[in-house]
């Protein structure tokens, strides 16, 4: 017998069945758990990140991409009602495109969604995660999400699973209307959440980290700074509008001087915040593909820490640079 969730209302000391709809509530089922989803992630799983909304593959467009924060990319489609058994085909199809994305693709996914790099949202919507130590696009995940599933459905995800370890899911959700007006969403799984965790070993992409410098000539560096420092992605402001800024004017700044500027700009609420806000901006310069950075930027690490840095410094070699890149983008700045 397929899973399904019943509910009943404890009224007089008797249960009463609880059997309205989201239709005759009123709702749109696909609409209103869509925005549900988005504004609250956690009801597909722990640990889930949006990252992408209707995002095209080469077989049609998936309803959401999520990444987990193990680095797995979780393929999730909807369903209005009762999941059937060709929606497993089809979510396959697109996590068979899915497994050959790397992370430059997925970040251009991600800062599309949500106006942050894949790195960026990754360090500040999970604050104890180390981007050195993670894998990208291990494997893939499948998540389907209706109301209810067809019976031979939830008996091909359960064989996939426990025969071949395919990291796949359905999560059964429960719309319920109280008399009193109360709406209430219940879930379930198929599979336990525990057993789906372990479930997921394949490695590919991997976030690579260095401390080199970049050894480019000036003009090569001017135009890497000055496309970098023009992207509308979050961190790079910072840098662009705080870092530097403050390197330039003085000698060495560590994370407290940082921290205290972030939150005079508004753009951290608490010290907690200001220092996951750091981190992420450490992380940032530590990318290997932005040797750049550390061609003008030095820093000091604590090897207790190796993900934090501390004392920052312009080269001063390039600190001319550094100031006419600036001066040049404020311009820009002010004439749009």
């Amino acid at each position: 017998m397929a899973t399904e969730i019943k509910v009943w209302q404890i009224i007089n000391g008797k249960l009463e069945p609880i059997e309205m709809t989201m239709v005759e509530a009123g709702r749109k089922e696909t609409e209103d758990l869509e925005k549900w989803i988005k504004s609250n992630p956690q009801i597909l799983g722990e640990d889930i990140l949006i990252i992408g909304e209707q995002v095209p593959t080469k077989s049609g467009s998936m309803d959401f991409l999520g990444i987990d924060k193990s680095g797995n990319l979780v393929v999730v489609e909807l369903k209005r009602d009762k999941l059937p058994r060709d929606v497993l085909t089809q979510a396959i199809d697109y996590a068979s495109d899915v497994s050959s994305w790397d992370v430059d693709k997925l970040s251009e996914i991600c800062i599309k969604y949500t106006n942050q790099s894949l790195e960026d949202y990754l360090s500040e919507k999970f604050e104890e995660i180390d981007l050195e130590d993670l894998t990208i696009n291990k494997t893939q995940r499948i998540l389907l999400v209706g109301f209810s599933i067809e019976e031979s459905l939830q008996r091909m995800i359960e064989w996939l699973s426990n025969n071949y370890g395919v990291s796949i899911n359905a999560v059964i959700l429960k719309y319920v209307r109280t008399r009193n007006g109360e709406e209430l969403i219940a879930r379930t799984v198929i599979i336990p959440e525990e057993v789906e965790k372990e479930r997921t070993r394949k490695r590919q992409f991997k976030i690579l980290m260095s401390d080199e410098p970049g050894k480019y000539n000036e003009n090569e560096l001017r135009d890497l700074l000055t496309n970098y420092l023009s992207e509308a992605r979050t961190t790079p402001r910072r840098i662009r509008e705080i870092l530097l800024p403050l390197c330039l004017k003085h000698e060495v700044i560590n994370r407290e001087v940082i921290k205290k500027e972030l939150l005079k700009r508004g753009e951290a609420r608490d010290d907690r915040q200001a220092g996951i806000i750091l981190t992420t901006i450490s992380r940032e310069i530590g990318i290997a593909k932005r040797d750049y950075l550390r061609q003008i930027i030095q820093y000091e690490k604590d090897p207790s820490k190796p993900w934090e840095k501390e004392n920052y410094r312009l080269v001063e070699y390039y600190k001319d640079l550094v100031k006419s890149v600036l001066e040049e983008l404020n311009k820009r700045k002010e004439e749009e």
